[in-house]
């Protein structure tokens, strides 16, 4: 049936229901008959409504239900978008309301998402109910029917914020369009965030979060949640971060003067902790550590004064004299004077009286006995004495066996290969007894420095200055390049030596032409102080009148195992006049150096040229340097005898060429792959033995099988080479084969074995296979082959992270990932902390080339900053894909198909 006759039909039983209704009231009226159920209000009463339709909404496909219910009614119908529904789509009932006697009809009908999709008109799909009694029609209230959704993007996701701590922090949010309108709800690290239960926080504004007060606790992941109905939607994540800015703390006290006796240091400290900056906030400005001069006043030991006159001679045949300690007296510290004060003496030359007689007049008794027992004695003890030493003797030969002879000290053998003087075995006991003698106990060498650091100035005034490895050798081992805008390196081939000099260091449109020395040889330099000893080669690079934007990076290589409560490692630079200064301290921090200690090398950031050097002072037993064992053959002058020279010398690549250079000339061969020994600041010498040598087909020298150097003549060796030698001779040429074992050993300490097995042929010498380390001959690269990093990508690094921002410099977090956040203060002075920071970078890996460390870091750095679109983040990968990274001398080459020089920004 159409929509039109189907509205007909129902005006049409609508007028003949109502007319029923009239007629038969008059009727009833006129008859006076009265229903048993009627009621008397139900006369002159229109239908009222107890449940008009609500709105509703439909959820997908599901239909909706329209209910109306009124009394007293006869009829029900729904009416809806101005036509009226079909009877049969009503669902009606009638029940008497218990309370009231009414009847009540309750009619419903539903409303399918169909009908509502194919109705087009100027408003919402709607309903309304028509009641009719015996007076007349009520209508109810309009019910509109719409369909639920909620779109899925935000109109507006949160956005993530920096903000230091107590300021406001407002995250805006608009949910997306929906049917009904979403509610809001934000949420922190998952968990539901409310203003009821916490007073700093507003959520009622438009759907946004304010944070009044921002606290630590407030640092987090935000997003909005909204949802309706039909679906709950999740906006983007905003990372609020809460930073603190650093502070400083108090100054400390000024620290006791760092030396006993003499001109020393003080210092003070503070700590960025007041407060310390916490998540990226900015580090403190200024100098951690202050240090000033001071003067502790030496000790002065006691002097005798001169003798007074005598005395008088006593009744008792004796005269006195005294003297007094007082020139100078001991003074801060100082040793009283040694001695008696006061001496007695006989006044009569032997005739004062005993007993009252003359002295010369008293014989002695039994004087013949005594010279006969005194006589006796003498000659019994002299023959006692001489058979504990025979056994002494006997003994120590035996205890030494295992060496076949004694063991000599090789400080005769430092000057060259000469032949040597041998000890007796009395004199090698008595040198050993009296060095370990004066071995120290305890700490060192604060309490028995007078020893050690005795032993060791007598070392440097007789053999030592601030040299290179080779004393035979005066010429010096230097490199040149010219270098522009674009930077470079500088390198000294073998000698773990090399300067890095940044892009940009050098002014546009100009050049440089710097070198770089390593001062070998008996030079004019300053004899180090104290203990102190040279752990790496002493470097110059210049030219003096250098002017550079930016520091240079100088990787030096060193020998000591890196300790700081063992060691007291200082840079030191060499003045106008030729004397040595103290630069820094590598465990202070400083503002006009920068120094990293790695485990073979150092890496320093320099702003001025010049000669530095980096030494040691041993503040315990348990400070070590590395020494390199090697040893090398070859035959000598007679055909039948063969030398053993074993070499040890600090373990730095420079140190290990002069043994190499020597080795060349002589034409001899290594044997054994090179080997490390720690020796450790015990005061204990080192013995290199030979063991295991064939006795039937060589034979060897006495006393040479073992041999020993002093303490002072290892640890002070300074770059120099120490060398000893075994001479072996074969009982016959037919004896083509050499297996023995080198046993280097610190008594009291680490010992290494160097396994010995070679050919001894004559025509060996023409053509000797040499071990060396990569044979790099490149001295100087300049432009982009010089660095690891592409141009490119540097710069698109420094030009983000040098960027300022809310927390303050980026740079911070860049130094904390490459492991380079100590001594900030120095970065945070330069125009581009971010160039220099790559610049330490670059010089701590231009052997490694290891490339994956700063991508990871970056990757770690973009992950914190996530903010940027996944395009931005993708294109820095690509670039580094592109990277293949090698050494300075190897196969390694850097390539980049980026060379721009202005880049986007990078974000990670």
């Amino acid at each position: 049936m159409g929509a039109l006759t189907k509205g007909r039909y129902l005006s049409v039983m609508g007028l003949l229901l109502l007319v029923y209704c009239t007629v038969s009231v008059i009727c009833k009226g006129a008859t006076g008959d009265a229903q048993p159920d009627a009621l008397p209000s139900v006369q002159g009463t229109l239908p009222h409504f107890i449940q008009e339709p609500e709105d509703a909404y439909i959820v997908k496909s599901n239909p909706i239900k329209l209910r109306c219910r009124a009394a007293p009614a006869l009829q029900i119908f729904f009416k809806c978008n101005g036509e009226w529904v079909h009877q049969n789509e009503h669902i009606s009932q009638e029940y008497k309301d218990l309370n009231t006697g009414l009847k009540v009809r309750e009619v419903m009908i539903n409303v399918s998402r169909q009908q509502v999709e194919d109705f087009h008109g100027p408003e919402d799909y709607w309903c309304l109910c028509v009641a009719w009694s015996h007076l007349g029609t009520s209508k109810s209230r309009k019910a509109t029917v719409r369909i639920a959704y909620l779109r899925k993007n935000f109109e507006q996701d949160p956005q993530g914020k920096e903000v230091p701590i107590n300021g406001m922090i407002v995250l805006h949010c608009r949910p997306p369009e929906g049917v009904p309108v979403a509610e809001v709800e934000w949420l922190k690290n998952e968990e539901p965030v409310s203003s009821l239960t916490d007073d700093n926080i507003d959520t009622r504004a438009d759907h946004n979060l304010i944070i009044n007060e921002a606290r630590l606790s407030d640092s987090g992941n935000y997003s909005c949640l909204a949802s309706n109905i039909v679906a709950k939607r999740r906006s983007a994540t905003a990372t609020v971060i809460v930073f603190v800015n650093g502070g400083w703390s108090l100054w400390t006290e000024w620290s006791p003067c760092n030396v006993p006796c003499g001109r020393g240091v003080q210092k003070r400290s503070r700590t960025c902790t007041n407060p310390a900056p916490l998540n990226g906030g900015a580090f403190c400005e200024g100098m951690s550590v202050q240090k000033i001069t001071c003067n502790a006043l030496c000790p002065i030991d006691g002097g005798w004064d001169e003798w007074s006159e005598w005395t008088v001679c006593s009744s008792q045949c004796e005269k006195q004299r005294s003297r007094g300690c007082n020139s100078p007296a001991p003074r801060h510290r100082g040793k009283t004077c040694e001695g008696n004060s006061e001496a007695t003496e006989n006044c009569t030359d032997g005739l004062c009286t005993q007993n009252r007689k003359l002295l010369h007049d008293v014989k002695p008794q039994s004087m013949d006995s005594s010279n006969d027992v005194a006589l006796y004695s003498g000659l019994g003890a002299g023959i006692i004495a001489v058979a504990i030493l025979v056994v002494a003797v006997m003994l120590y030969r035996k205890n030494h066996s295992e060496y076949g002879v004694d063991v000599i000290d090789s400080s005769a053998l430092t000057g060259g290969f000469q032949s040597f003087n041998f000890k007796t075995t009395r004199q090698g006991v008595a040198e050993r007894a009296e060095f370990h003698a004066k071995a120290p106990a305890e700490t060192f060498p604060r309490d028995l420095s007078r020893d050690y650091c005795g032993s060791v100035d007598r070392r440097k005034k007789g053999l030592l200055t601030l040299n290179g490895p080779l004393s035979t050798s005066k010429e010096q081992l230097r490199t040149t390049g010219v270098f522009g805008h674009p930077g470079g390196r500088l390198v000294v081939p073998n000698t773990g030596v090399s300067l890095l000099v940044p892009h940009g260091a050098v002014a546009e449109n100009m050049s440089w032409e710097m070198y770089m020395v390593i001062n070998q040889g008996e030079a004019s330099v300053q004899t180090l102080e104290g203990c102190e000893i040279l752990l790496g080669p002493e470097v110059t690079y210049g030219p003096p009148g250098l002017d550079l934007f930016c520091p240079v990076a100088m990787t030096i290589a060193h020998c000591a195992e890196m300790d700081a409560e063992n060691w007291n490692i200082q840079l030191k630079r060499r003045t106008q006049d030729s004397k040595w200064e103290d630069v820094m301290s590598v465990e202070d921090e400083s503002t006009s150096c920068y120094c990293l200690m790695d485990s073979a090398s150092c890496h320093l950031l320099l702003d001025q040229p010049g000669s530095y050097a980096l030494v040691g002072e041993p503040l315990t037993q348990a400070a070590v340097k590395r020494l390199k064992l090697a040893v090398f053959g070859s035959m000598e002058a007679s055909s039948m005898s063969y030398s053993l020279r074993v070499y040890c010398v600090d373990d730095t690549p420079h140190a290990f060429q002069g043994v190499v250079a020597a080795e060349k000339i002589r034409g001899g061969q290594l044997l054994e792959e090179p080997k490390m020994l720690p020796f450790r600041a015990n005061t204990f010498s080192l013995q290199v033995s030979i063991q295991d040598v064939p006795q039937f087909l060589w034979s060897i020298k006495p006393f040479t099988t073992c041999q020993e150097f002093s303490f002072p003549q290892v640890w002070c060796s300074n770059q120099q080479p120490l060398h000893c030698a075994f001479s072996l001779e074969r009982y016959s040429p037919a004896t083509a084969q050499l297996s023995c074992k080198i046993s280097v050993r610190q008594v009291k300490g680490h010992e290494q074995i160097l396994q010995v097995y070679t050919a001894v042929a004559e025509t060996e010498k023409d053509s000797v296979p040499f071990f060396m380390q990569t044979d790099c001959t490149i001295t100087s690269q300049t432009g982009p082959k010089a660095f690891k990093i592409p141009l490119s990508i540097r710069q698109r690094i420094c030009a983000t992270f040098d960027t300022a921002n809310a927390k303050g410099k980026d740079w911070q977090l860049l130094a904390q990932k490459l492991h380079l956040d100590r001594n900030l203060g120095y970065f945070a002075k330069q125009r581009s902390p971010s160039a220099v920071i790559l610049s330490l970078w670059e010089a701590r890996h231009q052997d490694t080339a290891d490339l994956d460390s700063l991508a990871s870091a970056l990757e770690e750095i973009g992950k914190i900053h996530s903010k940027i679109s996944p395009k931005e983040q993708d294109e820095p990968e690509s670039d580094f894909n592109h990277i293949e990274a090698g050494g300075l001398c190897g196969t390694g080459k850097l390539t980049s198909h980026k060379t721009e020089d202005a880049a986007p920004e990078y974000t990670g």
